[in-house]
C-alpha cells in the first residue's frame, strides 16, 4: 500500500481567496462527475479538469463501421507508458515516455499517436527532459548518453551536445535565445552551452544547502525574461536566477502543508507568472505567485481514484498554442486561457489534461465583512 504525507490546515477555499471573489452560480451546474473545477463551487473557479489521455481511442477518433468490420472496433494498442516530461507546438503534444525510453508525438489534428524513430547518431538511450521551441525544433536531455540531443521540426536528427563528455547526469533541458540551458543532478549545477556551436559558455550551482547553491536538481524552467527556475529537489525547495545565474531568490522547504514540498518534481511558468510545481508524494500541483511567491492554489487528488486525481505525478507543462483542440471539454461558462498538462506515472490515467481560465458565468453577491451583500459580479 502507498503511503501519502498529509495534507493538514487551511485547504482550498481559503486558497483560491486570491484568485477572486466567492459565489455561487445561477446556472445549473453538470453532475461534479463530469465538471471539476479548482477551487470547487461556491469559489470562482480558475482551473478545470478537461480530459486524460493515455491511448490513441483517448483523442475521440471512430472508426466506421466496414473499418470496425474489418479490424475490430480497437482503434490502436499505442499507450503512454510512464510520461517523465512533455512538451508541446501547434498541433502536438511531446511524451518522453520513461518506460519504452522514447519520445511519443500525439498529433491533435490526426488525433493519432507516433513515435520518434531515431537511430544511429540520434537514438536516445535514457531520455529524461525535453524543450520544444516555437520552430518545433525538440532538445532531450539523455542521461544514458550523457548528452543532450537535439531533433529539427521534421523529427530528424540535428546535433548532440556533450560529447566532450562534460555532463554528469543531464536529467532536464531549456532553449532561451541562442543558449542551452542543462540540469545536471549529478554535478548539481546548471549548464550553459552556445546553441550554435555547443561550447561550454558557463555554469552555475555548486552542492549545499545555501542560497545559490543545490542539491540533486531535477528539472528547470526558462520563462520569457530568461530567468532560469530549478527545481532543487532534495533541499525542497524552487530556486530562481537571472540570466547570467545570479541567485534571484528561492522558496519552499520541507513540510506537509500547503506551501510546502516533500517530491518536488516537474515546474513550469505561465507567460503571466505563475509558478506550478508538482509534488509526487502530495500528488498534486501547487500554483506560486512570481513576485511575491505566495501560494495561489493547489490542485489533484491523491491516487487514481477518480477524474483530475493523480498518481504519482512528474511532468507538467503549459500550452497556450492548442486550446481550440479542448474547448469541447470546457464549461460554456469557463473560459480557456491555457493549457496544463500534468504526466502520472502510475494509473489508468497518464496524461492529465486542465484549462486555466476565468469563470465568465453571472454569481451570487458576495457578503463583504461587515455583512453586507456586494454587487453581483459577472
Amino acid at each position: 500500500m502507498r503511503k501519502h504525507i498529509p495534507w493538514t490546515g487551511v485547504l482550498v477555499l481559503l486558497l483560491a481567496c486570491t484568485f477572486g471573489c466567492a459565489g455561487t452560480t445561477e446556472k445549473k451546474i453538470r453532475p461534479s462527475e463530469e465538471i471539476i473545477f479548482y477551487p470547487p463551487f461556491p469559489q470562482r473557479p480558475r482551473l478545470q479538469f478537461l480530459t486524460s489521455i493515455t491511448q490513441e481511442k483517448d483523442l475521440g477518433v471512430q472508426r466506421s463501421a466496414f473499418d470496425e468490420f474489418l479490424l475490430g472496433k480497437e482503434i490502436s494498442q499505442k499507450t503512454i507508458g510512464k510520461p517523465y516530461d512533455i512538451g508541446t507546438t501547434k498541433g502536438k503534444i511531446f511524451i518522453l515516455d520513461k518506460a519504452a525510453n522514447q519520445l511519443i508525438f500525439i498529433d491533435l489534428k490526426a488525433k493519432n499517436f507516433d513515435y520518434l524513430k531515431a537511430s544511429g547518431q540520434g537514438a536516445l538511450d535514457k531520455p529524461a527532459g525535453i524543450w520544444v521551441g516555437a520552430d518545433g525544433a525538440k532538445y532531450i536531455a539523455d542521461f544514458g548518453r550523457k548528452q543532450v540531443v537535439a531533433f529539427d521540426p521534421d523529427n530528424d536528427y540535428l546535433n548532440a551536445f556533450g560529447s566532450d563528455g562534460i555532463f554528469g547526469k543531464p536529467v532536464d533541458v531549456a532553449v532561451h535565445q541562442n543558449q542551452i540551458y542543462v540540469c545536471d543532478m549529478e554535478k548539481n549545477q546548471v549548464m550553459v552551452l552556445d546553441k550554435t556551436s555547443g561550447e561550454l559558455l558557463k555554469t552555475f550551482g555548486e552542492p549545499g544547502q545555501k542560497d545559490g547553491q543545490l542539491w540533486k536538481p531535477t528539472h528547470l524552467f526558462v520563462d520569457h525574461q530568461g530567468h532560469i527556475f530549478v527545481n532543487d529537489a532534495f533541499n525542497f525547495r524552487v530556486q530562481e536566477f537571472d540570466g547570467n545565474g545570479n541567485f534571484i531568490k528561492a522558496f519552499g522547504k520541507l513540510g506537509d502543508t500547503p506551501g510546502s514540498f516533500a517530491r518536488p518534481k516537474g515546474l513550469a511558468v505561465s507567460r503571466d507568472g505563475h509558478i506550478y510545481v508538482v509534488d509526487a508524494a502530495f500528488e498534486n500541483v501547487q500554483i506560486f505567485d512570481e513576485p511575491s511567491e505566495k501560494l495561489l492554489l493547489f490542485f489533484g487528488g491523491q491516487g487514481d481514484v477518480g477524474p483530475g486525481d493523480l498518481y504519482l505525478p512528474c511532468a507538467i507543462s503549459i500550452d497556450y498554442e492548442n486550446v481550440e483542440y479542448f474547448t469541447e471539454y470546457a464549461d460554456p461558462n469557463f473560459q480557456l486561457k491555457y493549457l496544463v498538462y500534468v504526466g502520472n506515472l502510475f494509473g489508468d490515467r497518464k496524461v492529465n489534461v486542465y484549462g486555466f481560465g476565468d469563470w465568465i458565468g453571472t454569481v451570487a453577491a458576495e457578503k463583504t465583512e461587515n455583512g453586507e451583500k456586494s454587487p453581483q459580479d459577472q
